[in-house]
């Protein structure tokens, strides 16, 4: 049980809310062909640290800062084929019928976020969309979350934050909110299992459910 009423719900966007992983794939293999060369593109290693903003990624893997730019501008033109997730859309209806603030907290830069959003049409059932290019520590640091829930005047005992990667849940944890594990998203069950989150879901209509008997709303 939450320790006070639940009033806001905060969304990882990539893989909870929208279905990104086969244009991030294409996005990320051409801008690695254009910057880096002939060879393989390191994807399945670039997806363990999805959460962090990209630039801090490559950092960490050692590919070029080059690929920032060439990335986005491919991740742009692409945008039109990203789908959202099945049932996001009624699930966002009925948290806002229910008078909760909703946010996503993402490893994308804001304005990259709200383009995918958009396209969807999802942006505007969306109270406060935060990039990690707006805050100095990305996930797994509580900052995120927390500037999120700051944007929509909410407390962190009150919120749950929904991802699909053991850095959502660890930064959410350390807000001090509750967490959900989406496992239709990227993430292994297994790790994100081993996080102890307080709700498990594997579709966005059973989420909608499990949050639905949290403020007792019957979806």
């Amino acid at each position: 049980m939450l320790s006070t009423p639940l009033n806001a719900v905060v969304f990882d966007l990539d893989g909870v809310l929208v279905d990104s992983i086969d244009v991030m794939r294409e996005a990320f293999v051409n801008a690695y062909a254009e910057v880096v060369g002939d060879g393989p593109a390191p994807f399945e290693a670039y997806l363990p640290h999805l959460g962090r903003h990209m630039p801090e990624i490559l950092k960490i893997m050692n590919l070029p800062p080059e690929m920032y730019p060439a990335f986005v501008r491919q991740s742009a033109e692409l945008v039109h084929r990203v789908p959202m997730s099945p049932g996001a859309d009624l699930l966002l209806e009925e948290l806002r019928a229910a008078g909760l603030a909703i946010a996503v907290a993402t490893g994308k830069a804001r304005d990259r976020a709200e383009l995918v959003l958009r396209s969807v049409g999802l942006l505007d059932r969306i109270d406060a969309v935060c990039g990690s290019d707006e805050v100095r520590d990305g996930k797994p640091a509580p900052e995120i979350v927390l500037l999120a829930l700051r944007r929509v005047g909410a407390e962190p005992d009150g919120a749950v934050m929904v991802g699909d990667s053991v850095l959502d849940l660890r930064a959410g944890q350390a807000a001090g909110t509750r967490v959900a594990a989406a496992l239709w998203g990227q993430g292994s069950t297994e790790e994100l299992l081993a996080c102890s989150p307080d709700l498990v879901s594997s579709s966005c209509t059973q989420l909608r459910e499990q949050l639905a008997a949290l403020i007792g709303v019957r979806g």
